[in-house]
């Protein structure tokens, strides 16, 4: 989370408090979140959490009705067009130029980027066996999803944000763009900024992590640090009473059927866990899957996110 004094322009991709409505519906609520140059953060979340509506009001196709946004040191509403030659941003629902031919639309799109990789794009092309020559608005929704990914790849991007990049795209597709985004970020310093509800693939390229829950950020972090400052804690009815009240470090509770208790807690990365906890029940470390099922509010579930 990013402190109130924290200058927002020193990250690639940042934002402070920013709430949306969608007439009296809440979309968005109190959302901070900041990521340095050159790392890889994963946005995970359900549908319908607001995940493409943050991704919107970051890239500057959204105003919030509060808050503020800067991207590459800019406020994203204002940005220069130096900073947009730096910025790729593929939307979940890739549609444009559809009555052009892939190369056309390609060579057309290359004259705004200075940095255009023209040897990327052909060898993409045929890596992906996209016909140069077909009509985009005749490709079916995988092949114009690759076709987007090119686009925005080929003008090798400072900050490359994508809206669920990989909905669309097989497995073999899938894998070669997390490998990319890992090469891009390894190699050229790239900032990546993704969206998905594919968790295995935040293991695979992210350094950073959030979960968005109902228009809130419930974690953010870095990989690295999860696993060592988060933890279950499962304690058996008879011990519940306890743990009554809201605990040091909790971020989520629930109910268990046998009338015990699952929290998820978290503690500071140079501390050790309270002897209390290691004594009331089981501790356990989560893989980034548990973690999302434990703080991803589903209906009908006896828990909620504090």
């Amino acid at each position: 989370m990013i402190p109130q004094t924290e200058d927002l322009s020193a990250f690639a991709v940042s934002c402070r408090r920013i709430r949306k409505f969608y007439g009296v519906r809440s979309v968005l609520t109190e959302v901070n979140l900041s990521l340095p140059a050159g790392a890889v953060l994963g946005l995970v979340g359900l549908n319908g959490a607001g995940k493409s509506t943050l991704i919107r009001i970051l890239v500057g196709l959204l105003k919030p009705d509060h808050g503020t946004t800067c991207l590459l040191g800019e406020p994203a509403l204002q940005l220069s067009d130096a900073a947009k030659a730096r910025l790729g941003y593929v939307p979940q629902e890739p549609q444009s130029l559809g009555w052009m031919s892939v190369e056309g639309m390609l060579q057309f799109i290359a004259g705004f980027y200075p940095n255009w990789d023209s040897e990327y794009m052909w060898n993409a092309l045929i890596r992906w066996n996209i016909p140069p020559s077909q009509r985009l608005e005749r490709l079916s929704p995988g092949e114009r999803q690759r076709v987007a990914l090119i686009r925005v790849l080929a003008a090798r991007p400072a900050v490359l944000i994508l809206d669920e990049p990989a909905s669309a795209l097989d497995p073999v597709a899938r894998r070669d763009l997390l490998r990319e985004i890992a090469v891009r970020a390894g190699d050229s310093g790239t900032t990546v900024l993704f969206s998905t509800h594919i968790v295995s693939d935040l293991e695979r390229v992210a350094s950073h992590v959030c979960f968005l829950n109902r228009g809130r950020i419930v974690l953010d972090a870095t990989v690295d640090d999860l696993k060592e400052t988060h933890a279950r804690l499962t304690v058996a009815r008879k011990a519940a009473d306890q743990f009554s009240a809201i605990q040091e470090g909790e971020i989520s509770r629930r109910r268990l059927r046998d009338g015990g208790l699952s929290l998820v807690l978290k503690r500071p990365a140079d501390a050790s866990w309270p002897e209390a906890f290691r004594s009331a029940g089981a501790l356990e470390t989560l893989s980034l899957e548990d973690l999302f099922i434990e703080l991803t509010d589903r209906p009908g579930a006896e828990w909620f996110v504090r």
